[in-house]
């Protein structure tokens, strides 16, 4: 079966979210079976595609509207990605050096209509489209009902909602942009009195995943909008775990680390790790290190971290260290800690890949006080890192971390508060002075398998249900 994932991101190219951590992986490991999975994405002017080269292997120009953009079909010469790796290049709207901005309806419409009359084409067409998230919302539709694709209507069409809360909603002033339908299906596309791609994507899609089961269960009550759809809907959704790409996230062979280790060697090598951190960053490498990683954001509950952590700290003997960017506000409230906490607590404003990975390896807690979370990678990292997850009840999270008290590995609360945040905090200080406990849990949690196996195998399962 020929699998063709269609996305915004996918990892190492361009990353903005997990989104391309999903993409960056799946195919690898649906490709370690019988199955071919292949990923055809956007082409940024960014540092990936400045340090590769690539061939174009097909070439022409799409109307959007009253404009037509002649475009590039490219592949990555020399992958070694472990799957193949396609590109829409249109430079007018494509070649940029950010993946998202505040308008990018033209630019994911362009990219999706070029994807689909590149599939046209193609001599032998994919078993499965796969498509990720409202940026490739409208494929499901246009494969059911623009004229110019009649020919792929009978290609199972999958849409796997990794964030609800974004989708892609635009004004009918540019229906002209899609290729042409038949009139009388228009409300195939709206929702709310506006062109919606997620919703018009649950409908059209011949299945609806997310990225976690408890996700697909907290959708029906918390969409943004869209509860009613998904309930209606319910017959064709199903909730998948993500995994992680235990490749890439290998203790024993993470290039990134200041020094490798495996669970024999576990204190040595995250201690070389955790004195790296405190050194960088000024703090007391004997206190207990609870990290955060993530955007600053108010779904991940950042907005919370300057009180909390200035509560937190005043309480209690600790470290914190934050790795992030998002609300300037609320960068600006996290830097201000940085002076009157000085030497127990201090922020990297930013992204900084190789620095995730060391936090990962150093930190003795990592804090995901979320309130919205879908999946949630960086708890399946620090799991595999021997980091200890303080994370709420919510999404993916409540999936796969149980809490010490219930004979579990993590801290685990209800509630997106300071209060909460601040107690599992002292909870996990606790923890960390049981030296003997700590280092039991730290040793059981490496030893979990959130690999992408288990959930490639899942996928496999939909794809052949659907496509016999």
């Amino acid at each position: 079966m020929n699998i063709l994932h269609i996305s915004a991101e996918c990892y190492p190219v361009a990353k903005v979210g997990g989104l391309a951590d999903v993409v960056g992986a799946l195919p690898k490991y649906q490709n370690n079976t019988e199955d071919s999975s292949a990923v055809i994405m956007p082409f940024y002017n960014n540092k990936f595609t400045q340090t590769h080269s690539f061939s174009s292997i097909y070439n022409a120009s799409i109307n959007l509207g009253q404009t037509i953009y002649d475009y590039d079909v490219l592949t990555l010469n020399n992958n070694t990605l472990g799957f193949e790796l396609f590109f829409v290049d249109i430079k007018e709207l494509l070649f940029t050096d950010y993946v998202y901005s505040s308008d990018d309806t033209d630019r994911f419409l362009a990219f999706q209509v070029a994807v689909m009359d590149w599939v046209l084409t193609l001599k032998s067409k994919p078993n499965i489209l796969h498509c990720h998230d409202h940026h490739t919302g409208l494929i499901p539709f246009m494969a059911q009902e623009s004229f110019k694709y009649k020919t792929l209507n009978a290609i199972p069409v999958i849409t796997t909602i990794h964030n609800a809360q974004y989708q892609g909603w635009f004004k009918f002033d540019k229906l002209n942009l899609i290729p042409e339908f038949n009139g009388n299906n228009i409300g195939l596309l709206d929702w709310g009195n506006t062109i919606n791609p997620l919703a018009a994507a649950i409908k059209c899609a011949w299945r609806v995943t997310t990225v976690s089961p408890t996700y697909m269960e907290e959708l029906q009550s918390r969409a943004n909008g869209l509860e009613s759809l998904l309930a209606s809907e319910s017959s064709k959704c199903i909730g998948i775990l993500n995994g992680i790409d235990t490749e890439v996230w290998n203790t024993e062979t993470d290039e990134f680390l200041i020094k490798n280790y495996n669970k024999k060697a576990l204190a040595s090598g995250r201690k070389a790790n955790k004195e790296w951190l405190c050194d960088e960053f000024n703090l007391d490498f004997n206190k207990p290190l609870i990290a955060f990683i993530g955007r600053l954001v108010g779904e991940k509950g950042a907005d919370l971290l300057p009180e909390a952590f200035n509560l937190a700290l005043q309480k209690n003997d600790l470290s914190i260290l934050v790795l992030g960017s998002g609300f300037q506000e609320t960068e600006k409230e996290l830097n201000k800690l940085k002076d009157k906490f000085i030497g127990h607590y201090n922020a990297y404003i930013g992204y900084n890949e190789k620095l995730s990975h060391i936090v990962y390896a150093g930190a003795d807690f990592l804090l995901m006080p979320s309130r919205v979370e879908p999946c949630g990678l960086n708890q399946m990292y620090s799991l595999r890192y021997g980091t200890i997850p303080i994370v709420r009840r919510i999404g993916g999270l409540k999936d796969t971390v149980s809490d010490i008290g219930d004979e579990g590995f993590g801290i685990c609360h209800n509630n997106v508060t300071v209060e909460e945040i601040v107690y599992s905090i002292s909870r996990a200080i606790t923890l960390f002075d049981d030296k003997k406990e700590f280092e039991k849990i730290r040793q059981k949690i490496m030893s979990i398998d959130h690999s992408w196996n288990a959930s490639a195998l899942e996928y496999k399962k939909l794809y052949h249900s659907i496509n016999q």
